[in-house]
């Protein structure tokens, strides 16, 4: 039988002669050859059969390429590459010499000045190949070869096609790296490596040729890769008391946890070792602080999580391989008696452990309080400190909870203690926050228009994204990829008519389209993004996190998920363990209902035999016809009219595109927004369905809203938002000189116009401090003062038929009405709850419900399918999901 050396050095005989193995590593085997057209000895490396194939030649070869571009005089160079009887190869310089490793076993500790240039020399080497795009990925003693003393550089050839292979290297379980000498994010799995992990590498082999030892060991890899990522490396001045101070200081600044504390690249690191007063600041006092957290464990949590529990070590295993050998398991779970869910309005519905073994959600028979349901018991219980709550999201190592009460972002150890306060201003509902691997927070500010960037542990917060797109939506429910790469998040457009799925990019801070018509987006450990559409389907399609694009076809792994259309919410979760949960259902496309809520909080649908994909109504002035925006079931919207409360329903506007109606003074016309694109178009059309449709007013702007002043001699438009970053009120006459007049414009966002009965004020909703509040100003001259009606957050104002009274709905979502002081000036002679607003379709972007007449009853919208899950409180909770998963994506 002719073995695999034979096979190689037959097909290689007419260019080298392979004379003997010289070793044998994770990813290669190494010859000495000869080289016979230049009479020369080469070192011969021929990559591992499975990681060939991982790899492929085509990529190999092309990836080489760039390997043999580098030329320094501290990289070894590469003379060929290329594929010879099925095997993969590359050829480089024989060095007669040794490598760091061999020294290393032969003297253990070596010279302090021997030890600073070779690591000199080796950052100038890869400062070098980082500056053309190269990441070594595998810098150890025994890659550091020595040459009459001079360090070079080896084995460039594997990393950068090795790189390449994204998640197909996991399945070979092979991981490109050496325990010892892993950065924490390599440890972990990331895919995006940069060139601070070399320089975390380098920091490894210069601890050691100074201490004999590397940084951290242990009795396996996996006990290496925890120790790496949980403990602080122990002082060198307390094993070698020769070494300067700013040495040590360079290095235990190359080794910290975080990419962002290292030296930003491996020349400044060099240059750090070269000058000692670069140093100075670090240096004092970092033996003491070094030695106090030597004995505290980092992020022990996170290794549990990612390495313990999950199984999940970088050192060739992923907690999605584990988790898809086993067989999965499906069951509904009841949430018990005392609980009961609200997808409708709680954004991210709820959040799993990721362990898979503990879930959190908002309870809305507890006045919005979060409470846990664990896996080994009945009953969920309550956190203490958490009414009126939204958007939990759990911590990486699952000790603690992030959520948003008040327009606060907290956080709480579900170990005990009150909840404290991370950032003072924060949106909750539909906004949320995604806790990234990195210990760091990305959450929603009011008005929706921008994400900001803060420590789990508190400390000054950053902008990292703005909306400036003039796409007129709000941006909302972050979802965290990996090494914090990045975000995935819903951008809600026309009040949620259409929700689409962006990416943040954290690295440059750009944000852009990446799924339309979809309702939400997570990125799974198998290197799949799987979403869910509008009609209840969960598909998964393959998704690069270096590009953030998706590479492929989308195929259905999912069905049935509830959706909530009216504003793109999907409550699912999912561990990195295998667990998903979910609240089943089938969309919401065709469950609206318009429901009849009294003072006091009872609603009763108007027409029980009547539901719609509606998503605004306006009532006539008379009360007795209802005008709503109705998709059909196909999403394509249209103006139709409901005579109340059990009369017929008759379509009105035929554009296919046609929402927000609004009602002229004297109840003969209906005008409503007809989304054309760029440009703004208001129409109207006669109320009994004659004639046809007539622009009303035509602009250069997006239109999302209309009203009539009392008097119908104009139309108070909002804008979508603009270049700024902000929408506008803006008033037209509906007669005589028609010119667009700014009623408030500012650089934020000013939304859902309201004009008295009388039409001597103007009520709207601004988001100019820090957070939505409902304010008053005369109309039309409304720059002739302003007054804030609500005091702790305030939407949607609607005024009652008599105009004495002007409803708005607070930060609790609890409706309250504001009554009008005596006296020809505006004032408010008092506030008063009426009801809680949770259960409806409600946001901040649109009018959202109608007062009628009398002002004793309201008009809301609510999902028919979310009242007849209220009661049931299940979800569904399935173990070892990755398993079904792989066999979907396999067929």
């Amino acid at each position: 039988m002719t073995t695999a050396p034979d096979r190689l050095a037959m097909a290689l005989a007419d260019r080298y002669r392979i004379e003997r193995e010289l070793g044998a590593g994770g990813m290669a085997t190494v010859y000495l050859a000869a080289d016979l057209k230049h009479d020369r000895k080469v070192a011969l490396k021929v990559l591992r059969p499975e990681l060939a194939a991982v790899i492929g030649a085509d990529r190999f070869l092309s990836e080489i390429k760039t390997t043999a571009n580098l030329q320094h005089p501290h990289i070894l160079a590469l003379f060929d590459s290329g594929e010879a009887g099925g095997f993969l190869f590359y050829v480089m310089p024989y060095v007669a010499g040794e490598t760091v490793r061999d020294r290393l076993n032969r003297e253990k500790q070596l010279p302090i000045a021997d030890a600073v240039r070779i690591t000199t020399e080796a950052a100038s080497a890869l400062d070098y190949a980082h500056r053309h795009g190269v990441i070594h990925r595998d810098i150890k003693p025994e890659n550091i070869l020595l040459h009459d003393g001079s360090a070079l550089v080896a084995d460039f050839g594997i990393a950068l096609a090795v790189s390449t292979a994204g998640t197909r290297m996991t399945e070979t379980g092979m991981s490109l790296g050496t325990p010892h000498y892993m950065s924490p994010e390599q440890a972990m799995g990331e895919r995006e490596i940069t060139a601070r992990s070399d320089v975390y590498a380098l920091g490894c082999v210069l601890y050691e040729m100074l201490t004999g030892d590397p940084p951290f060991t242990g009795s396996t890899a996996q006990a290496i890769v925890a120790r790496v990522v949980t403990e602080t490396p122990r002082p060198l001045t307390l094993q070698r008391h020769t070494i300067p101070p700013h040495v040590e200081a360079a290095v235990l600044t190359a080794l910290e946890k975080l990419p962002a504390d290292r030296f930003a690249s491996a020349a400044e690191f060099a240059e750090a070792l070269a000058r000692p007063e670069l140093m100075t600041a670090t240096t004092a006092g970092r033996a003491a602080v070094q030695a106090a957290r030597a004995s505290r464990p980092m992020l022990i949590g996170l290794v549990v999580a990612l390495v313990v529990a999950t199984g999940a070590a970088a050192w060739g295993w992923l907690a999605y391989r584990r988790a898809a050998d086993q067989p999965a398991s499906w069951q509904y779970v009841s949430l018990g008696d005392s609980a009961a869910l609200s997808p409708a309005i709680n954004a991210v519905g709820f959040a799993l452990s990721p362990d898979g073994n503990t879930l959190v959600f908002r309870n809305e028979r507890a006045n919005g309080e979060l409470w846990i349901k664990r896996r080994a018991e009945l009953a969920a219980t309550a956190i203490p400190g958490t009414a009126q709550s939204w958007d939990p999201t759990f911590s990486p190592d699952g000790r603690a909870v992030a959520f948003v009460q008040n327009d606060k972002l907290k956080r709480v150890d579900l170990s005990g203690g009150a909840p404290v306060t991370l950032a003072d201003t924060a949106q909750g509902g539909y906004g949320g926050v995604a806790w990234l691997d990195d210990g760091t927070l990305v959450y929603v500010m009011p008005g929706q228009s921008a994400f900001r960037r803060v420590s789990a542990s508190g400390g000054p917060s950053t902008t990292v994204w703005r909306d400036t797109s003039n796409m007129g939506g709000g941006a909302g429910i972050p979802q965290p990829l990996p090494g914090a790469r990045g975000v995935l998040f819903q951008y809600c457009g026309s009040g949620c008519v259409t929700v689409s799925i962006h990416v943040l990019d954290l690295k440059t801070g750009a944000a852009r389209p990446l799924l339309d018509n979809v309702e939400g987006a997570w990125y799974l450990p198998n290197g799949y993004l799987l979403y869910v559409r509008p009609d209840g389907a969960g598909l998964a399609a393959p998704f690069d996190l270096k590009t953030l694009k998706i590479t492929g076809p989308a195929v259905p792994v999912l069905d049935h998920v509830f959706v909530q259309t009216a504003n793109g919410v999907t409550p699912l979760a999912w561990s990195r363990g295998g667990t998903l949960v979910y609240v089943p259902g089938t969309g919401s496309a065709t469950t609206v209902q318009v429901m009849r809520v009294t003072r006091d909080g009872v609603a009763t649908p108007v027409d029980s035999a009547w539901a719609g994909e509606l998503n605004s109504l306006a009532l006539s002035p008379d009360g007795r016809r209802l005008a709503v925006g109705d998709g059909g079931g196909a999403g394509n919207f249209n103006i139709w009219i409901k005579q109340m409360d059990r009369g017929p329903y008759s379509r009105l506007s035929f554009g296919d595109r046609d929402r927000r109606p609004a009602w002229s003074p004297d109840g003969r016309t209906v005008a409503f927004v007809r989304d054309t694109g760029a440009n703004g178009g208001v129409y109207g059309r006669p109320a009994d369905g004659t004639g046809s449709d007539r622009a009303l007013v035509q602009i250069d702007r997006r239109v999302q809203e209309v009203t009539w002043s009392p008097d119908g001699k104009w139309l108070v438009l909002r804008t979508d938002n603009t270049a700024r970053g902000a929408g506008d009120l803006v008033g037209v006459r509906t007669s005589g000189d028609t010119t667009p007049v700014p009623l408030v414009a500012t650089r934020f966002s000013e939304l859902t116009p309201a004009v008295s009965p009388d039409g001597k004020w103007l009520a709207y909703s601004s988001d100019d401090n820090g957070r939505p509040e409902v304010y008053v100003r005369p109309f039309p001259n409304a720059n002739d003062g302003r007054w804030q009606v609500s005091l702790d957050g305030g939407i949607d104002p609607v005024w009652a038929p008599d105009g004495r009274s002007l409803f708005f709905i607070d930060n609790s979502k609890t409706l309250v009405e504001a009554r009008l002081g005596a006296g020809p000036s505006f004032s408010i002679a008092g506030r008063q709850p009426l009801f809680n607003t949770a259960r409806f379709a409600v946001n901040q972007y649109h009018q959202d419900y109608v007062v009628e007449p009398g002002g004793k009853s309201f008009l809301f919208l609510e999902s028919e399918q979310l009242t007849g899950q209220r009661d049931a409180a299940e979800v569904v909770w399935v173990d070892h999901w990755f398993s079904d998963l792989k066999k979907k994506l396999k067929r």
